[in-house]
């Protein structure tokens, strides 16, 4: 007899096309009936919270009251709460964002009882290869998730068994038919036979054991009060089912019994079953490129220097720190972080990335600044201290912020020797915005804001301090112009369409045409890319350019701009009317240390419904790309095969090779690579007729939520047909990326090193006797130069170091972006003289061996490691 467990649940979308706080209001009222139902019906024995905590922190901000009766349900096994925080996406959202978001969801959950311990994700847009990886370092062995499989990937199986390059492995419970089938289920016969006839000859095909699992909820569904009466229906059609209420433990604990599951590998973004919406990356791009900027600057900077600040004595804010990453968790979910909502809901989501850049900028300038006022020294000249937040040593050209009254200086190291500099801009600026109390006291005497360029060499994971003195004579070097920026690894030029000629010195090769812009009509939606059929692609080939480039001792800089001229939008496109611009600004700084080429564009679009990309022409014929995803990199053919059969096999929307990354793409063979490395946009497509060109997508413009019969997605609109004008991205928009060209294939270059350096830039502080937030002496004494760790053994990344969360102790996590497995090495350079092997979660593994200050382990290629110092 087949077993059929009915498990009710509601998912819970905090935000869509409806807001937060619409959402806010069924919760209070729904969290009522779901209470009232668990405590008086001893026959109603589970209900599932939708697997994430902000639901009850959305609720007790209105219900503070009963958390004590939370906490009863949930240590009664009755009310099913956790692991997550929010239910994350998995795409776009790095590695540590999961992580932190299962380690809160689990304290939070920790509160009121145990959490549900399943990675349950039912409606993430894809799955990454790296979950079973980090499901596993929280003790998590099963997964419950909908989209992205199909029969290729090794099974038409739903429980199966899914492993990482790792080794770790967690069950799956797939849901072949989504979280849903169970919805509102109907009391009446008719209808309800209808119903399970359509649901149950796809579930029994997929089991691999009598249960089958029946999810009873939906989307802010409210509790079903006549559950038991349709059970009943549901056992008077099926005598040979059994119906019953459960839950999701039940099922895994049958699933395991099997000895025949298949394992599978690898991430699963196949949208034949269900929509993965492969080109969701690009939409939204100021809300995507705002994300990727605040994770960065978390985990590469103020985590790091908030761990420097407390081995100095400061205080580490943890508080503050969570505040910051559950703002930008409320972001994660997938639908929040792929921008399929109404303009309101997006109007909230940049506010919460709003307030957590700020808080974290503000956090940041905070510690930099307890570090540098606590400086010990009887030099009382202004200072400028740089910070490096990687573990080894840096020789950087650093550009830095400095203000004085000094109408000419110096800088003056620790050793008393001078420091060469080049003034990049100078300007006067009101003394009442450093302070107010200045000009309160009549000293209206303006002081000089400096940006100046510098090289030096910085201390592993720490920082040194120079003295800005005054002297007489103004001395300052200034960058000059050039026709092309000349360095020990590039020779470049700049066309005089905006195009840039970079020839490598070390490959004997150029690079023609790079930063070509692609411009095509969208008649998509905020899911999905749609090409407009035979359309032909307009280029920037044929704009003139005004073009700027300078060099100086430091690094090179180049500014390009233009106005692209397009369609103003889709019935203009297809009349062939060119009356619309993409205004254009590239700014490329080349150091002249290192082989990168760091590239900021700002774009002011006018036009509507249309996706522009730039193309990095790479030389390379490929077969495959090398992007990076958590803590790792995946391998990914430049062409699909499934596009060959995708129409007769009746797939639920074309599968073009748009792919996201998270901090790097390349292609390479045995001999070279290109890459691009990025700060803001996550989206890419290898495309040219030999797949040698790297496209990375500026943005998508769109005007409405979800369209129907899209030429790519045929058939019902996801989401639903609501205007979303804010979605065509009218106005200015800026993007950070670099190219890093290479010898040898992305792997062995390990440009996941390269991408961390670059997303790590070196901080600089500079104190003068004047600041409008006044600070009492800190009794903490800092050194002029200082150094927490630094690594021996330059082979694994590090993904970030904090203070452990619940004993004074610090993390460092690293991982292994290479195909070999490495040793990982650390010199510890503070007072820390012991360490252990954690899980994810931060709960020891087995004590690490400390030899004359050096911690070593091993670490497979894919594979994410932390280790716990303390004193």
């Amino acid at each position: 007899m087949k077993q059929v467990h009915i498990v009710p649940h509601m998912h819970w979308d905090r935000e869509w096309y409806f807001s937060t706080e619409e959402s806010r209001i069924l919760l209070v009222n729904n969290m009522e009936e779901i209470m009232n139902r668990l405590e008086t019906d001893p026959d109603y024995p589970y209900y599932v919270l939708d697997g994430q905590t902000s639901i009850l922190e959305d609720y007790f901000a209105v219900k503070p009251e009963n958390k004590e009766r939370v906490k009863k349900l949930v240590q009664d096994g009755k009310l099913i709460i956790g692991p997550w925080y929010t239910q994350t996406d998995e795409m776009v959202v790095g590695g540590e964002s999961i992580v932190r978001n299962l380690q809160y969801g689990i304290k939070d959950s920790k509160e009121f009882g145990s959490p549900m311990m399943i990675g349950y994700l039912p409606d993430s847009f894809g799955q990454s290869a790296q979950m079973p990886q980090i499901l596993n370092g929280f003790d998590i062995k099963y997964t419950i998730f909908w989209r992205g499989t199909s029969e290729r990937h090794g099974t038409d199986k739903t429980e199966f068994y899914w492993e990482s390059d790792d080794g770790s492995k967690v069950l799956v419970q797939l849901l072949p038919l989504g979280y849903a089938i169970g919805k509102y289920l109907p009391e009446e016969d008719g209808a309800l036979k209808e119903r399970m006839e359509k649901y149950f000859p796809v579930l029994d095909r997929g089991t691999t054991t009598n249960h089958l699992l029946l999810p009873n909820g939906h989307d802010q569904m409210p509790i079903q009060k006549n559950i038991f009466q349709v059970i009943e229906k549901l056992k008077q059609l099926y005598p040979n089912r059994d119906f019953f209420l459960s839950k999701y433990e039940h099922v895994f604990a049958e699933i395991e019994k099997q000895n025949d599951l298949a394992t599978l590998n690898g991430e699963f973004l196949d949208g034949k079953y269900m929509r993965v919406h492969r080109s969701i990356y690009s939409t939204r791009m100021d809300i995507k490129a705002a994300n990727t900027r605040v994770e960065n600057k978390l985990t590469n900077v103020l985590e790091p220097l908030a761990s420097m600040a407390y081995d100095l004595g400061f205080e580490y804010h943890h508080g503050l720190i969570e505040l910051i990453w559950k703002e930008i968790m409320k972001n994660h979910a997938h639908d929040s972080i792929g921008c399929c909502c109404s303009d309101k809901v997006h109007q909230e989501i940049a506010n919460r990335l709003f307030i957590a850049e700020e808080k974290t900028d503000r956090l940041i300038d905070f510690y930099k600044r307890q570090i540098v006022d606590a400086i010990d020294t009887e030099n009382d000249a202004d200072r400028l201290t740089l910070f490096n937040f990687l573990p080894y040593k840096r020789k950087e050209a650093v550009t830095a912020e400095l203000i004085t009254k000094y109408g000419s200086f110096k800088l003056i190291d620790e050793n008393g020797s001078e420091v060469p500099f080049e003034v990049l801009e100078a300007e006067e600026i009101d003394p009442g915005l450093i302070d107010r109390q200045i000009v309160h006291y009549g000293n209206y005497d303006p002081f000089i804001k400096y940006q100046i360029q510098l090289k030096a060499e910085l201390p592993a994971t720490g920082y040194r301090t120079l003295f800005v003195e005054q002297v007489s004579e103004n001395t300052f070097n200034h960058a000059k112009q050039t026709k092309e920026i000349d360095n020990d690894f590039y020779r470049i030029t700049v066309n005089g369409n905006g195009t840039v000629d970079i020839f490598d010195k070390r490959l004997d090769q150029t690079f023609e045409q790079v930063l070509l812009l692609e411009n095509g009509g969208d008649d998509g939606d905020e899911y999905d890319y749609s090409p407009i059929e035979g359309e032909t692609l307009l280029y920037s080939d044929k704009v003139e350019a005004d073009i700027s480039l300078t060099q100086n001792a430091y690094a090179g800089e180049i500014d390009i701009r233009y106005t692209l001229e397009v369609p103003a939008d889709l019935e203009s496109r297809k009349e062939g009317k060119i009356n619309s611009y993409v205004d254009v600004h590239f700014n490329l700084h080349i150091p002249n240390h290192k082989p990168l080429i760091e590239v900021n564009c700002e774009l002011d679009n006018q036009a509507r419904d249309h996706r522009l990309r730039a193309l990095i022409p790479t030389g390379l014929a490929s077969s495959l790309s090398i992007a990076d995803n958590q803590f790792g990199f995946i391998k990914r053919g430049v062409y699909d095969s499934a596009m060959d059969v995708w129409e007769k096999e009746n797939w639920s929307e074309r599968p073009d090779a748009i792919y996201p990354m998270l901090n790097f793409v390349g292609l390479s063979d045995q001999d070279y690579g290109v890459s691009v490395l990025t700060n803001s946009t996550r989206e890419y497509e290898i495309v040219g007729q030999n797949y040698d060109t790297i496209a990375l997508t500026l943005f998508r413009s769109i005007g409405y939520l979800g369209k129907a019969e899209m030429v790519r997605r045929p058939g019902r609109p996801s989401g639903i047909k609501l205007p979303t004008p804010d979605s065509q991205m009218i106005g200015k928009l800026s993007l950070d990326f670099a190219l890093f060209i290479h010898e040898g294939t992305t792997l062995h270059a390990n440009v996941g090193q390269m991408a961390k350096e670059y997303l790590t830039p070196v901080h600089t502080y500079n104190k003068i006797p004047h600041n409008a937030m006044k600070l009492n002496p800190s009794a903490n004494k800092t050194p002029l130069s200082y150094q927490l760790l630094e690594e021996t053994e330059k082979e694994v990344v590090l993904s970030t170091l904090k203070k452990a969360e619940h004993e004074d102790a610090l993390v460092i996590r690293m991982y292994n972006p290479t195909e070999r497995d490495v040793e990982a090495s650390y010199r510890l350079c503070s007072d820390f003289d012991e360490a252990y092997e954690a899980n994810l979660n931060e709960v020891p593994q087995g004590k690490s061996e400390v030899e004359g200050k050096e911690i070593q382990t091993s670490i497979h290629s894919n594979q994410v490691k932390t280790i716990i110092i303390k004193r």
